[in-house]
């Protein structure tokens, strides 16, 4: 019998894939079966010539990345687009132009050079996944700059779905509420995080093991007739506020 969710003798690449949801999904994807190339900013690992320094907001480099990928393996199956910035909380009426420019450059330029370059050599009935967010989803204030660059990611992921069905390549987002990672828990969220957590109705920010589990079920051939989609992993927060919250103000 075959077993479920295989991705023997798929390879894929993620970018962003060093740490926090990146390396789940490498993770979770090599122990599914693929070969899984990651890149990242860092240093690739000296014992492990599937890592490849890349900077996603510089089209050369991308280019580089896919050529690379694909001359050492012979084909690509699965792309997901993972690497994300994120600057300063801050107000539209407070925010650093520069910030924007980032988050822009990282979160959707990058996205939009992998798919440039990767949609014409992938194998057909491959599969993309990108990470977006949340935020652009709901709106949340003092994240302006990242939403609105992460907004962009939506769009792009309906017209590459369109444009690449020919070939039966699927292309998906995700929209995680906050992630326990180094980014979200960095200093200046930790208000926001008590607040998503307690508004949530399941009570918890996301895991990147869970983030990791998705992208595993958007890639594999099972959920082969999914694409163009873009799928909040929130915990129940899109659908509305907990009703711990409203027994709190209603009590204060």
């Amino acid at each position: 019998m075959a077993r479920h969710f295989s991705l023997d003798g798929k390879v894929a690449l993620v970018t962003g894939g060093a740490q926090g949801i990146g390396a789940a999904i490498v993770q979770r994807l090599t122990e599914a079966g693929a070969e899984v190339h990651s890149a990242d900013l860092s240093e690739p690992a000296a014992d492990n010539p599937n890592t490849h320094q890349t900077d996603v907001s510089v089209e050369s480099d991308v280019q580089a990345l896919i050529a690379a990928v694909v001359a050492r393996t012979g084909r690509l199956d699965i792309v997901v687009n993972n690497a994300g910035i994120h600057r300063e909380y801050a107000a539209l009426s407070e925010m650093n132009l520069r910030d924007l420019e980032a988050c822009l450059a990282v979160n959707t330029k990058g996205v939009a050079h992998t798919i440039k370059h990767a949609g014409p050599v992938l194998a057909t009935g491959g599969a993309i996944v990108n990470i977006a967010s949340l935020a652009p989803q709901l709106g949340v204030g003092s994240l302006g700059t990242y939403a609105a660059s992460k907004a962009a990611v939506l769009a792009l992921t309906r017209v590459a779905a369109i444009e690449l069905a020919d070939r039966r390549i699927r292309v998906n987002a995700i929209c995680p509420g906050s992630v326990r990672t180094p980014m979200a828990t960095a200093e200046g969220g930790e208000d926001l995080l008590k607040v998503e957590a307690a508004a949530t109705p399941l009570g918890r920010i996301c895991e990147p093991e869970e983030v990791a589990a998705l992208v595993h079920a958007l890639v594999a051939q099972d959920f082969s007739f999914m694409t163009g989609q873009v799928i909040n992993l929130c915990g129940g927060l899109s659908a509305g506020i907990s009703e711990g919250v409203w027994q709190a103000v209603a009590a204060a």
